[in-house]
């Protein structure tokens, strides 16, 4: 199943860890010193947060496709 992917970088993990568990009704599906995801259905995302001393925003986009060969290039 494919998903949508966002991971932005944080300034404040616990704070933003609080923000989003709240926004999505759910606590994090992985979570570690510097870093949080949660694997949501409903919107059906994969959303992640670090504080990795990078500049806090938008750190990526993705989609997830639960295959390699789609993700990668077509063939030749």
């Amino acid at each position: 199943m494919k998903r949508l992917h966002v991971h932005v970088s944080v300034t404040d993990l616990p704070q933003s860890l609080r923000f989003y568990s709240a926004l999505f009704a759910a606590q994090p599906t992985v979570l570690k010193d510097d870093y949080a995801k949660w694997m949501l259905d409903d919107p059906r995302v994969n959303f992640a947060i670090s504080n990795r001393g990078v500049k806090a925003g938008l750190d990526h986009l993705g989609i997830q496709t639960g295959e390699r060969k789609a993700a990668c290039c077509s063939p030749a």
